[in-house]
């Protein structure tokens, strides 16, 4: 008898939406990365938005550094260490590869992504995408994909939540990004998108891979017992 240690990591109701979402962020980071690429200044739409988020004072700047560690390194294990933690607890290690899978291809990808674009900022501080937005938007989004298979939901309150807890998480660590000086705002979408780009595919392909454990063990416990 075949079955899952886990629920999917990935709802089945959600797959073809995140898909399509998926496959449009990966699009927006193209172009993006090519309208960008080797550029060492701010955009049109880049100028516009820093007018407005550029020299916050405390609190807010106090806020926005606060945001920004969660994305450095020590932050950025804290959080992940702490939503593993309590995956194991829950009895679900199928969402904990996830998690760890997950944001280490976002991540991963944005780092990628910026020796090829070459954007910088500040010199030669390599700018586009945003791995800090990238990598909290990346984390947002598998829980907001664990939650919704607990909870049961449907194909439309799934997608809202998912999309919900991705732009509550962008929008936060973009925020700070573009308001510490950090990231041009364009940068910011970059690092969104890489994430709804990547963790779809990571999702769908943690699934397969533990599927398919799932099915070799059980076929060998009916050899054993012939």
């Amino acid at each position: 008898m075949t079955g899952r240690p886990a629920p999917a990591v990935l709802p089945p109701s959600l797959r073809a939406w995140l898909g399509l979402i998926a496959a449009l962020a990966a699009l927006v980071v193209v172009v993006l990365g090519v309208l960008y690429a080797g550029h060492s200044e701010p955009g049109s739409v880049d100028v516009w938005i820093q007018s407005a988020a550029d020299g916050v004072r405390s609190p807010w700047r106090n806020i926005a550094l606060a945001m920004n560690f969660l994305g450095e390194p020590m932050g950025a294990a804290t959080l992940v260490v702490a939503t593993v933690t309590g995956c194991l607890l829950l009895r679900l290690p199928r969402a904990a590869v996830l998690i760890v899978a997950g944001v280490a291809m976002a991540v991963g990808a944005a780092t990628l992504l910026k020796h090829l674009v070459g954007r910088t900022i500040h010199g030669d501080n390599l700018s586009y995408p945003s791995g800090h937005t990238a990598f909290l938007t990346g984390l947002a989004l598998v829980v907001a994909l664990l939650a919704t298979g607990l909870l049961g939901l449907g194909r439309t309150a799934g997608t809202l939540l998912v999309l919900a807890a991705a732009l509550v998480a962008g929008a936060a660590m973009g925020w700070a990004q573009v308001a510490l000086g950090a990231h041009y705002p364009t940068d910011v979408l970059g690092g969104w998108c890489t994430a709804l780009a990547v963790i779809p595919a990571t999702a769908w392909l943690v699934d397969r891979m533990a599927d398919r454990l799932v099915d070799g063990m059980a076929d060998a416990g009916r050899r054993e017992r012939r």
